[in-house]
């Protein structure tokens, strides 16, 4: 009888605690890795919010959860109708405001327009502003401002009740985070803004 040959290589074994070793440093890679993504991600394409009060409605309702993009802005200038959330500006931050509490409004003057509110109704360069996004009318009326440059005029959609720069003055755009596209809580609100 001749003995056969076998390819079977000598079978070693491998130390326990090298192998959770391996494991634990790929699952903190993996985590790390992870976080920086959402930095990145969050620091520079989109980030969550959170709508605290009833300032924007009929459009946007507290307790609202929000995408805001900070893409569009890299490429082109914030535009009227564009609802954005933004710090306050250093009036709001004089009064009590932090400096990273976000709020948000929609742009209704852009830089270089004029601006009055007359008889409930918001006029841009002499023009009345059709707006079917509004709660009510403005009550109160407001004499003509022009917009300067590299800043926006910014109301909220519940006219009546909104602390915007009606009050405050002009937001100025370094600002402004971003523009509200996407609503994803609640679910029977889900969609594009």
């Amino acid at each position: 009888m001749t003995p056969q040959k076998t390819d079977a290589k000598p079978v070693t074994k491998t130390n326990p605690s090298s192998k959770k070793w391996h494991s634990l440093r790929e699952n903190l890679s993996l985590i790390a890795i992870a976080l920086v993504l959402a930095f990145l991600i969050r620091t520079f394409l989109a980030e969550p919010r959170y709508i605290p009060s009833d300032s924007m409605l009929p459009t946007l309702h507290t307790g609202d959860r929000l995408v805001v993009e900070k893409v569009s802005y890299y490429f082109h200038p914030p535009q009227q109708g564009d609802i954005v959330v933004f710090q306050p500006p250093e009036k709001l931050q004089n009064d009590g405001y932090l400096k990273d509490q976000a709020f948000i409004k929609r742009i209704i003057g852009t830089p270089g327009k004029t601006l009055k509110i007359n008889g409930g109704r918001v006029y841009i360069n002499a023009q009345p502003l059709q707006e079917d996004y509004i709660a009510e009318p403005p009550e109160q009326p407001m004499s003509r401002v022009q917009v300067p440059e590299n800043e926006f005029f910014v109301m909220g959609d519940n006219r009546n009740d909104s602390y915007d720069s009606r009050y405050w003055g002009f937001l100025p755009r370094k600002n402004i985070i971003g523009r509200a596209v996407f609503r994803f809580w609640p679910l029977d609100r889900f969609g594009l803004i």
